[in-house]
């Protein structure tokens, strides 16, 4: 079996949580341990340092700028996030040994095509946590459920809101009409 945990920060833990304890363990299977750095974040660095050198700073990298600093110490900030919580996430699946894997991009893609030949993703919910509800994903998360191509395993981090969080039935209405049977439009004026 190979199983695909995507990890996020401040959701990762109940993800790898439940891939271990939800799954009977996971020493036969195959687990990969993936880690999306969006590349809205690498793109705003470019162009924080395009900001700072203007029309300069495309094509002509400055070397040793200011600003290819800054771009330089911001993708180090984003691969040590990404190591640390990749690292983090190994070391809580004890007797596993999980293949970790980083990759840059839109995280919902990325996700989706990390899956492909996988058996089983497990993501957690992380949009509105105070109800039930297709609130509760994210926008990448909800595109990644819809469109995985494996089964997918949803997790809640923390404690699930209870069903007094759904929102009341709709009254009922009159049925609507049958097809072509609609209300008819007025012809045109001057007819």
């Amino acid at each position: 079996m190979r199983v695909v945990v995507w990890l996020v920060e401040g959701t990762w833990a109940a993800c790898v949580d439940a891939a271990a304890n939800r799954l009977g363990g996971l020493a036969g299977a195959q687990v990969t341990l993936l880690y999306v750095t969006p590349s809205e974040v690498e793109e705003a660095a470019e162009a924080a340092a395009a900001g700072l050198l203007g029309r300069a700073w495309h094509g002509h990298h400055h070397r040793g700028s200011a600003a290819e600093r800054a771009v330089q110490q911001a993708e180090e900030a984003m691969e040590q996030e990404a190591s640390g919580i990749l690292g983090a996430a190994a070391s809580r699946l004890a007797g596993c040994r999980p293949e970790l894997v980083h990759r840059r991009g839109r995280p919902e893609r990325e996700v989706v095509d990390a899956c492909t030949g996988a058996d089983l993703l497990v993501v957690a919910r992380d949009g509105d946590r105070s109800r039930l509800g297709p609130h509760s994903f994210g926008h990448a998360t909800r595109f990644v459920v819809d469109h995985a191509p494996c089964d997918v395993l949803v997790v809640w981090p923390g404690e699930p809101p209870g069903t007094g969080s759904l929102p009341p039935p709709r009254p009922p209405g009159p049925p609507p009409p049958p097809p072509g049977h609609g209300p008819r439009r007025p012809p045109p004026p001057g007819r």
